[in-house]
């Protein structure tokens, strides 16, 4: 059936006039429920997201103590109230029945994971740290340096220079820290002689 323009804005316009004689939908017949928002009653906190350094706000809604809406916040400078897709899916972040609560340790030799509280996880991981420091951290090191003598003759020699170093740890930076957290672990593992301090945003 060919119908042309004006045939078309004819029957729009009587099923228009028809509706509204008919008196149409109104919002007293809706379901009440359906009027209400979601995030009615809910406790607004503001967030920053985890997954990049980007840092957008995040508005998380929580009613009795369970995450029912996550969106982003229009009064913030970064985002403006837009989020990325993964800024979006952060409301799967709290829930989702597969998010691991506790973390997994598997023993050497070991080839199941199992569950193990928070403060031996923090401690095993301090202790082991301090441990392979104490190993492997060397206050000075052998280095040939050539040097030049009066009369213009280049001498290499040997000689012992101070360094205070661990060479048996490494740290790699993640793309998810903010400059302030950036700064904070810089220091800290400056402050344990690491020498091999990279970036996963360089790599």
């Amino acid at each position: 059936m060919d119908v042309s323009r004006r045939d078309f804005l004819k029957i729009s316009g009587s099923t228009l006039a028809l509706t509204t004689a008919a008196g149409g939908a109104s919002a007293k017949d809706a379901d009440p429920q359906a009027t209400e928002l979601r995030i009615k009653g809910a406790k607004q906190t503001t967030t920053i997201c985890p997954y990049c350094s980007v840092g957008c706000s995040i508005l998380v809604h929580t009613k009795d103590g369970k995450v029912i809406n996550s969106e982003g916040d229009p009064d913030s400078p970064i985002n403006e109230g837009t989020l990325c897709p993964k800024g979006a899916s952060l409301y799967q972040m709290a829930n989702n029945p597969t998010r691991l609560t506790k973390p997994l340790y598997r023993a050497p030799g070991a080839s199941e994971w199992k569950e193990v509280e928070w403060g031996w996880a923090l401690d095993t991981i301090a202790r082991r740290v301090k441990d392979t420091r104490d190993r492997t951290f060397k206050h000075t090191t052998k280095q040939k340096v050539k040097t030049t003598q009066p009369d213009g003759t280049v001498v290499e020699e040997t000689k012992e220079l101070v360094v205070n170093r661990t060479e048996g740890i490494a740290h790699i930076g993640s793309a998810a820290m903010d400059n302030e957290e950036c700064y904070i672990m810089q220091k800290l593992s400056r402050s344990w002689g690491v020498a091999w301090i990279e970036h996963q945003a360089r790599i």
